[in-house]
């Protein structure tokens, strides 16, 4: 197909491509609002060391317990990460938050929280978008666990371990993210490729003869041909 019938079809199905990206467009703007400001979202980042100390009173020539304790709280690590994740570590901050009188439910806690690591070191973040209660959510983790590493190492069956917290959490303003900036020129723009699949698809529907060539193509005569009334 040649562009020029591209174009045709595209001037008699324009319906499509242009009403849809601009009901989208409208639609999008009264829901997303992009004219304002997103409320301030705000971030608190710590860095945790996790370590198990060596073991006394072995033979250092098979066995180096400096060694195997690095190994050890390398692995000991995937499992903490966990740990910082889980409903447990959220109840326990839940409950020390309540004592400030902050009400945080701990699912949102932990929607709130992200987890990396690297080597024995995991960075531990919340995102909140109050400034104050996000500090108390830091404090709170970062006495959870110097107060209570212990326990929870206990129940991962690992004696010995602790945990430092390296990094006291900072409350840190952040800006939009590259979703909110995108979201409403990306409705339009997938509304636009709608548009003109729906302009291809109707088309393609449609059973209409509008040229000559389309009759020969189908091995009909044609008899004759009316010319567009021209005002």
């Amino acid at each position: 197909m040649e562009l020029r019938e591209y174009w045709s079809i595209l001037r008699r199905r324009w319906a499509a491509p242009i009403l849809l990206p601009v009901l989208v467009a409208l639609f999008s703007a009264v829901q997303l609002r992009p004219w304002e400001s997103p409320p301030p979202t705000y971030s608190a980042s710590m860095r945790i060391l996790v370590g198990v100390l060596p073991l006394e009173g072995v033979d250092e020539v098979e066995y180096d317990p400096r060694y195997y304790a690095w190994m050890t709280s390398e692995y000991l690590v995937d499992d903490f990460t966990e740990v910082l994740s889980s409903e447990l570590f959220a109840n326990a901050l839940n409950a020390r938050l309540a004592a400030q009188e902050i009400a945080i439910p701990a699912g949102l806690l932990r929607a709130s929280a992200n987890t990396g690591q690297q080597h024995r070191i995991i960075r531990l973040t919340f995102n909140w978008n109050n400034a104050e209660e996000l500090g108390a959510i830091g404090n709170a983790a970062v006495d959870e666990l110097e107060e209570n590493a212990a326990a929870y190492f206990a129940q991962l069956g690992t004696q010995g371990a602790g945990v430092q917290v390296m990094d006291s959490p900072t409350v840190v303003q952040m800006g939009p993210s590259a979703r909110q900036r995108l979201e409403w020129p990306l409705r339009i723009l997938l509304a636009l490729i709608a548009g003109l699949g729906l302009a291809f698809l109707l088309e393609y529907l449609d059973d209409t003869v509008r040229r000559r060539n389309q009759l020969e193509e189908m091995g009909l005569p044609c008899l004759v041909a009316v010319p567009k009334r021209r005002m």
